[in-house]
């Protein structure tokens, strides 16, 4: 055996462990973990992984990175068979992976960087992620991402060029941009490009690539320049994730987020004003330190009232050292109770939105023989069978409750 990647977390984890897989080729019975740390669950199912490993591939060397490693090295490199603990930053230089490279703990706080890696494979995946950014400026009470990531990094735009042709060259048909906060993009730059500029540029220099996707975005950031292309460019799907987090302003209040409800809804009615038919997706925490009921049902509404067809709800999960931690706190089972009702708001949204698809054409980036997802980034299931990685348009013919039934136009 050579090298196995197990990844948890966000997109970006995602881009940096196929960055690792090339650094890493040349190893031989190796595992590498790279962790999360937004939640107390995603590090929990970390360390059962690597409990597991250990005890299932004794030979194995471990090596652990990622936000929670970065965050509290020590308490990774005390875990069975764990070989090296690596930062953030040291998981990207080719040089941590040499053949006899440290077996210790690795510098987790040394100077933090942002360079660019060229990556043109994403193991069984069909679509690509290309990270434009690092780091976060912002300090929400729950969040405690910016000790693991650092502080707000630009890639210059001629890198993130770069690296979309190279994944055009290699077949990719879809590429989203992901980082930290990438609505945050750019004024660590010359000329301070905004996330929107640096899009548009983007696809002009490749105008081979057929469709690009956004991660999740700030609602108090989104650019002129996005916005436009929001509305005019056909190559950005029409799929906006907001990193909302509640529909409460004094919860919002008390997370130190940059956006109020109404901003929100203001932001959702534009993009639906300049995209008709655009998907609409949120980010939301349930259960937040001092939610009562009436603050819940404000969020619950804003589901219903924003009808956001594709939530991505967390319970809330204290992360020590964050100022919400210190807050008084909603009990386990309300939080988990609270994110149910958030979920099924969602999927009533979600049925009413697929079932408006139903006898129009859609635009499908086919991920495995019979499936794949719409332009608007719907679940789709094809009533035939095709190779993964294909563009092709399809008609709707159906809708369940998480996915179109349709069959190639």
């Amino acid at each position: 055996m050579t090298v196995e990647l197990i990844t948890f977390g966000c997109r970006l984890n995602t881009y940096e462990s196929e960055v690792m897989r090339g650094h890493a080729a040349a190893l031989t019975d190796t595992v590498i973990v790279n962790t999360c740390a937004v939640t107390a669950e995603a590090e929990r199912q970390a360390r059962q992984t690597i409990r597991r490993l250990a005890r299932e591939r004794p030979d194995a060397k471990i090596v652990v990175t990622g936000c929670a490693a970065q965050i509290d090295p020590a308490a990774w490199s005390s875990l069975p068979n764990v070989t090296r603990v690596l930062g953030n930053d040291d998981k990207l230089k080719p040089e941590s992976w040499a053949p006899g490279a440290g077996s210790a703990v690795s510098d987790i706080m040394a100077a933090r960087e942002t360079s660019a890696h060229l990556v043109t494979e994403f193991a069984g995946r069909a679509r690509a992620f290309v990270q434009v950014q690092q780091g976060c400026d912002h300090r929400c009470t729950f969040c405690i991402i910016p000790f693991g990531r650092g502080p707000n990094r630009s890639v210059p735009i001629g890198a993130v060029v770069d690296q979309v042709r190279a994944l055009v060259a290699s077949g990719y048909r879809e590429v989203v941009l992901t980082g930290v906060d990438i609505a945050s993009y750019g004024p660590d730059l010359p000329g301070a490009p905004s996330l929107g500029q640096m899009a548009r540029r983007l696809l002009a220099l490749v105008p081979d690539l057929p469709r690009l996707r956004l991660s999740s975005l700030d609602p108090a950031a989104i650019d002129a320049d996005l916005w436009q292309l929001i509305e005019r460019e056909p190559r950005l799907m029409p799929h906006l994730h907001l990193s909302m987090q509640a529909g409460s302003d004094l919860i919002l209040k008390r997370m130190k987020r940059r956006h109020l409800r109404t901003q929100g809804l203001e932001v959702i009615a534009r993009a639906r004003a300049l995209r008709p038919g655009i998907a609409i997706g949120a980010d939301l925490i349930a259960g937040f330190p001092t939610e009562t009921d009436a603050l819940f049902d404000q969020t619950l509404a804003f589901v219903t009232e924003a009808a956001i067809p594709f939530v991505h709800v967390f319970p809330y999960s204290e992360r020590p050292g964050t100022p919400a931690a210190r807050m008084p706190a909603v009990p386990v089972p309300l939080r988990k109770e609270r994110a149910a009702r958030l979920r099924e708001a969602g999927r009533s949204a979600a049925r009413a939105f697929l079932n408006a698809q139903i006898g129009q054409t859609v635009a499908l980036l086919t991920e495995s023989a019979d499936t794949g997802h719409s332009e608007h980034f719907a679940p789709v299931r094809l009533a035939e069978r095709t190779e993964p990685g294909r563009l092709l348009r399809a008609h709707v013919t159906g809708a369940t409750d998480d996915a179109l039934l349709a069959e190639a136009a």
